[in-house]
């Protein structure tokens, strides 16, 4: 039987929805929390971008250093060999990559608008894989754009060209949400069987499927004799109404009826970190974890109803498929309502010095002298800059752990690069 291999594409989609961002501390802190959570893999950046490049090449020190470890960490670029080599130029040491282009007729016909038929859409994806691999690519995720508009047979061919080429695997991209648990398990199975190549799935929410489209699709993969790569994104954040969300997709993977019992997953989870990775995506991106969102929201676990109190009293699981303390909840949540000293940027030694003394009393973070806790204070006046709002417990002792890593991160070249 194939396994589920979990992506998560939060610093990649996830950065892509209107109007919101991370700065390059924030994508590092996820993927931090993915690292811990035991995702096999982070669609971490965009490798030919200019201002992602420090951001990339730090935490690919962070992966060698073993702070990043097991976790990969993959680059999304267009499936265009002039990409390829850019980011071979700018990244030389990146191992994974997905390559994307569009393939339905819909994409074809608007975007070239005559200029490129199916065939040149295929060549110019090989093209792209080869130079990827001459450049001593380890995996390579080729990408159908709007795959679930697109006719299958084609599908099958973009598939098998891409395998060909040396590709480990194919994405199906459901981009506008426009699959069904049923038409996506006929779909992904079909693909899996005639490729014989693993199936990377990436749904979007637009019509509110993207959970239960994702599932579906992972048992046709598997169905069809297939490992399957899932795409997530914390708190299902992603453009226009959003991608499957992370911990829904684990708490269905590992709850749902039967599922686990047929479908494992292909490496370790720990559930308990889960709550954490999504309270701060939230803060990160300023959007509130909608009340009922399954496992994190602040109704996951509340009981008004007589009944249903009464029930949940006697026995939590009369009205509790899971526990909240599987998820790393229960923790009493404090505010500050007196006193409050936080860091910004114009902190100065002495505010920041009491916050660092509050928080590193048990992580053995200590600074040898003045001039060594000036220089992270520094290092944490430019983070705030960047995030335009106090860092969190965790930013801070990253910073303090990990100075040399946080400059790269805090570091800007515009116009640094031959445009």
């Amino acid at each position: 039987m194939g396994k589920i291999y979990l992506v998560d594409v939060t610093n990649r989609d996830g950065v892509q929805t209107a109007k919101l961002g991370l700065s390059k501390l924030e994508k590092t802190m996820i993927n931090l929390y993915l690292n811990e959570i035991g995702i096999f893999q982070s669609e971490f950046g965009f490798t030919t971008t200019h201002h992602e490049t420090h951001y990339i090449r730090a935490n690919l020190k962070l992966a060698e250093m073993g702070v990043l470890k097991p976790l990969r960490l993959s680059g999304w670029i267009r499936a265009m060999k002039e990409d390829v080599e850019l980011t071979y130029k700018l990244v030389p040491e990146i191992e994974y990559l997905a390559l994307s282009t569009s393939t339905s007729d819909q994409m074809i016909n608007g975007k070239y608008l005559g200029k490129k038929n199916h065939k040149d859409v295929i060549n110019m994806m090989t093209d792209a894989v080869d130079a990827a691999i001459a450049h001593g690519c380890k995996a390579l995720s080729v990408n159908a754009e709007d795959a679930s508009r697109t006719n299958l047979d084609y599908l099958v061919e973009f598939g098998k060209a891409a395998k060909e080429h040396g590709a480990d695997r194919l994405r199906y991209c459901d981009t506008l949400g426009y699959d069904n648990p049923f038409t996506i398990y006929d779909t992904v199975k079909t693909l899996a069987e005639k490729t014989c190549m693993p199936i990377e799935l990436h749904c979007h929410g637009d019509l509110g499927m993207a959970v239960a489209n994702s599932l579906a699709g992972a048992k046709g993969a598997i169905d069809g004799g297939q490992d399957c790569y899932v795409n997530t994104t914390v708190n299902g954040i992603g453009e226009r109404a959003g991608n499957a969300d992370l911990v829904a997709i684990l708490l269905a993977l590992l709850k749902s009826k039967d599922f686990a019992k047929h479908y494992q997953l292909g490496h370790k989870i720990n559930l308990s970190k889960a709550w954490m990775t999504a309270q701060f995506a939230s803060y990160a991106f300023r959007v509130p974890i909608p009340i009922n969102q399954p496992g994190v929201g602040a109704n996951a676990f509340a009981h008004a109803s007589g009944i249903h109190a009464d029930g949940v009293l006697k026995d939590a699981a009369n009205y509790e498929l899971y526990s909240y303390e599987e998820l790393g909840r229960g923790e009493p949540e404090l505010v500050e309502t007196g006193r409050e000293i936080i860091t910004g940027q114009y902190s100065g030694i002495s505010g920041f010095s009491h916050i660092m003394n509050k928080i590193t009393a048990d992580k053995a973070i200590t600074f040898k002298d003045a001039t060594e806790a000036s220089k992270v204070l520094e290092l944490v006046r430019y983070a705030n800059v960047a995030a335009q709002k106090p860092l969190v417990k965790d930013e801070l002792l990253f910073i303090a752990r990990y100075p040399e890593i946080a400059k790269e991160l805090l570091t800007m070249s515009p116009l640094a690069y031959e445009l």
